[in-house]
């Protein structure tokens, strides 16, 4: 679908603000890439402050990451420890995006994009460590698999999304914000219970003489 002819008015900025930065949690490397394709190819106009992305050498880049992310994220344990690592690039990469949308548009929505962003990209981004460390205390790859593409279609439908429907998109962040809120503290549970229930022989051998 052709969206160059859509406005960036502020619902579409809003739209693509919050969705980059909930997109940045799960696949940040994808969102600089596709972004970046999409204003290069003149598929849509970018704002100014996310014109940056399309330069052959950012998106080119984030390719090649992407590349590596699509493999690592789909065998278990590595995918977890590539998490673990991102933990301290996707929540920054996040509110730097959402931020790069208001480029121009005053100081102020630009602390406040940064902060959407970034707390967007830090729900996604433990929602999904957490679940795949749950999915990875089972042996068999194919579960990490599925969970994986299903997280490639899910940002690919909302970066679609984001251009195309803003306000589709911005009604299904609220959703996913709700969700993640209900989601998140019951993977933390059953985390620690798991961790609980390892640790638990290792402490109970110790403690006999």
């Amino acid at each position: 679908m052709d969206v160059s002819h859509l406005p960036l008015d502020l619902a579409g900025l809003l739209a693509l603000a919050g969705g980059l930065g909930w997109a940045a949690g799960l696949r940040l490397y994808t969102v600089i890439f596709v972004v970046g394709m999409v204003g290069y190819l003149g598929i849509a106009e970018l704002p100014p402050g996310l014109r940056i992305l399309q330069h052959p050498l950012v998106f080119g880049a984030a390719g090649l990451m992407l590349f590596v992310e699509f493999f690592a994220d789909k065998i278990p344990l590595l995918d977890s420890a590539w998490d673990t690592v991102h933990t301290f690039i996707r929540v920054p990469a996040g509110a730097a995006l959402a931020a790069m949308v208001f480029g121009g548009q005053g100081l102020e929505w630009q602390t406040a994009m940064a902060v959407l962003g970034g707390t967007l990209a830090a729900g996604t981004h433990f929602t999904k460590a957490s679940a795949r460390a749950m999915i990875n205390t089972s042996p068999e790859p194919f579960s990490n698999i599925a969970a994986s593409t299903g997280e490639d279609v899910v940002v690919l439908t909302g970066l679609w999304l984001m251009f195309a429907h803003p306000w589709v998109m911005l009604g299904l962040l609220v959703l996913m914000v709700a969700l993640m809120v209900w989601l998140l503290p019951r993977l933390w549970r059953g985390i620690m219970a798991l961790i609980n229930r390892l640790s638990l022989p290792r402490w109970s051998a110790g403690s006999n003489p």
